[in-house]
């Protein structure tokens, strides 16, 4: 049985989505990793201009859902269990998507897995990375943009490292320092296939 509170948080993330994109029989759940500073949401949006598929970005949503966030452990799992449940029924309404989120350990991992597989969608995995020092120079200039959605600075990206786990499954890297192009072709074959 879904809480109140979980219901009432997935409405007011689906509200901070805007328009969706057309339903379709089959759709598809792309799940992308990476640490800070990596290239993740540029990827993510190269990828959904291609696509035309809703991007869940879990910085975005986590400020929809928290005015002034803490980024302790209990608002991380109140943000995830919300955007789970909120990931679930777009796939079950036939909405393609791409989760944009660090999805650093398998441990969360599983849980994407497993919405998966149980509504038998298609399941594309990214790993995003890019060298130490491109990730320090893109975390340097990301304070001075304010389209930017990710309070990580450097020090977040070092804290993190450390937490990276290998992704288990079939899975897309991409180094965002060099040409993305051949790997987004790859993934839209593959979506498309």
């Amino acid at each position: 049985m879904e809480d109140a509170r979980l219901v009432s948080d997935v409405q007011l993330l689906t509200e901070s989505l805007g328009q969706l994109p057309e339903p379709v029989v089959k759709p598809a759940f792309i799940v992308v990793s990476g640490l800070p500073g990596t290239g993740k949401s540029y990827f993510c949006r190269k990828l959904a201009e291609r696509l035309q598929f809703i991007i869940l970005e879990s910085d975005a949503l986590r400020k929809a859902l928290f005015s002034s966030p803490g980024y302790g452990a209990s608002e991380s799992g109140r943000l995830f269990r919300a955007i789970h449940l909120l990931i679930e029924r777009l796939l079950k309404k036939g909405v393609s998507l791409i989760f944009d989120a660090t999805n650093l350990s398998e441990r969360y991992r599983e849980r994407l897995y497993s919405i998966a597989d149980h509504l038998d969608v298609k399941l594309i995995l990214v790993r995003v990375e890019a060298p130490t020092e491109v990730v320090q120079e893109r975390l340097k200039a990301r304070r001075e943009n304010p389209e930017n959605k990710s309070d990580a600075d450097w020090a977040v990206y070092q804290r993190m490292r450390s937490s990276v786990q290998k992704i288990w499954r079939n899975h897309y890297a991409v180094d965002t320092s060099r040409d993305i192009t051949p790997v987004l072709d790859k993934i839209v074959r593959e979506v498309r296939r």
